[in-house]
């Protein structure tokens, strides 16, 4: 057990029962450390890994209709936003055309991309991005040529029906021979093409976890079996491809632990990317897990979840409290967008992004149906801090909370820079920071689903 600030030494440590803390600043000094810890001690390279890219994802455009040419131009429109990297989604594999087929056959669909992948990549490349691919190698569908020639892989219980989700079956990674399987046609893709980026995604839950080809008595070791199988297969490819980064997706947040992150560099919190229900998501995450490493997708609006529309400028704050995506459909966008999007980039380029690894305030939680939510992320050397706000709707007047900053230097000089919205007429533009922590900080935000966001930087006297 290691208690205190002895978990900084843990990451010397080859093996530990459990992990504990103690935190004389409530739950937000609690959850500072265990990022802290996850970020020095879990994820891959640890406090040096670089900062998460910038990613595009063509899911929204193109769901499974994706070829050579749909994906060329997305990339383009990307790369001119300053997107670091693009990522194809699902549909590029097999005979891909639904959900219904194909899943298992894990070659690249020759009507769609007739000379492979590698003039796609090579375009990406040419524009200044690296390239990623969607993959879900845990799954299988029953119309599949995998499925056809292997009926006995996947989990089942003899004279039982198997339950479909999302029209799959569920592979039985406890097998060596899946687990060989899984292994060879990543590690045959990646060799065969430069790819910086795999998002592996798991989109249904278990059942029928029988395993007919063992003695009943050794059934029951299928899930140790199947998850040391999962992060051996991680292992190994990180280990023969040292600058692959590969992100937990899992339908939505089904599998983020310490266990996952340990082989993953980033993890996707909900497939609900709607801005505001994100500001519910995105703080319950980050009591537990570092924002760092959480993916937060600018997407259409409205959403498939809810039919309220929200400004670009709002998504784009929202999602700039965790690791910035977009997933929107880029073919729809109007110049004013890609407008937007670029005075955005010019800001997660700076040090707001630096910030995404450094030291996480809640100082107003949406939870419990408040009307607003505020954060606020100090750079691990105390130099600079951005504040993001969001307001759900004006009532009778009232004005929005002031936003008592923390983690700053009391006897340091901070100047204070609106980032989009507005500060109150009277905030002085230089101010120690004790006078940000104890005078506070006066936004204007009014009417419906309104942001806001700010930066402080540490100046000399």
């Amino acid at each position: 057990m290691i208690l205190g600030t002895d978990w900084l030494r843990a990451k010397h440590l080859q093996s530990t029962d459990f992990y504990a803390g103690y935190s004389h600043d409530g739950i937000g000094g609690a959850s500072r450390l265990l990022h802290r810890f996850e970020i020095s001690s879990i994820v891959p390279h640890g406090t040096d890994a670089k900062l998460r890219p910038v990613l595009y994802n063509s899911w929204e455009a193109t769901e499974f209709k994706v070829d050579e040419a749909g994906q060329e131009t997305l990339a383009e429109k990307a790369a001119s936003i300053g997107v670091e990297r693009f990522v194809v989604d699902d549909g590029w594999f097999g005979q891909r055309a639904s959900d219904r087929a194909g899943l298992g056959d894990w070659y690249v669909n020759p009507v769609k991309f007739p000379h492979g992948l590698k003039p796609l990549i090579d375009k990406v490349h040419s524009l200044g991005m690296d390239f990623g691919l969607w993959v879900e190698p845990e799954m299988v569908n029953p119309d599949s040529d995998l499925y056809r020639k292997h009926p006995d892989w996947v989990l089942n219980f003899t004279g039982r029906p198997r339950s479909e989700g999302r029209n799959q079956l569920m592979l039985n990674l406890a097998r060596p021979d899946v687990r060989e399987y899984v292994f060879q046609f990543l590690d045959k893709l990646l060799d065969e093409n430069d790819i910086a980026f795999l998002k592996w995604d798991y989109n249904r839950n278990w059942s029928e976890p029988g395993w007919p080809a063992v003695a009943p008595e050794d059934q029951k070791k299928v899930y140790i079996n199947y998850i040391q199988n999962l992060y051996s297969i991680l292992e190994e490819l990180r280990a023969k491809h040292p600058k692959l980064e590969i992100e937990s997706c899992s339908g939505g947040g089904s599998r983020v632990d310490l266990g996952i992150m340990r082989y993953t560099d980033e993890v996707w919190p909900s497939d609900n990317t709607d801005a505001f229900d994100r500001l519910l998501i995105q703080d319950g995450f980050t009591y537990a897990y570092a924002p760092g490493v959480m993916m937060a997708w600018v997407t259409d609006s409205p959403t498939w979840v809810n039919q309220r529309s929200l400004s670009l400028e709002y998504r784009f704050l929202s999602s700039m409290q965790g690791s910035l995506g977009i997933g929107a459909n880029l073919n729809n966008w109007k110049p004013d967008d890609f407008a937007t999007a670029k005075k955005w980039w010019n800001s997660t380029s700076g040090f707001g992004r630096r910030c995404s690894v450094g030291s996480l305030y809640r100082l107003i939680s949406p939870q419990k149906g408040s009307e607003q939510s505020v954060t606020e992320t100090v750079s691990e050397d105390q130099n600079h801090a951005v504040a993001f706000a969001f307001l759900h709707s004006s009532q009778m007047l009232y004005p929005f909370p002031r936003i008592y900053l923390r983690g700053l230097r009391p006897d340091a000089m901070y100047r204070i820079a609106a980032l989009d919205g507005k500060l109150s007429a009277d905030t002085p533009a230089v101010a120690s920071g004790s006078f940000w922590m104890q005078n506070g900080v006066d936004v204007e935000l009014r009417g419906d689903f309104q942001a806001c966001a700010f930066t402080l930087e540490r100046v000399e006297r």
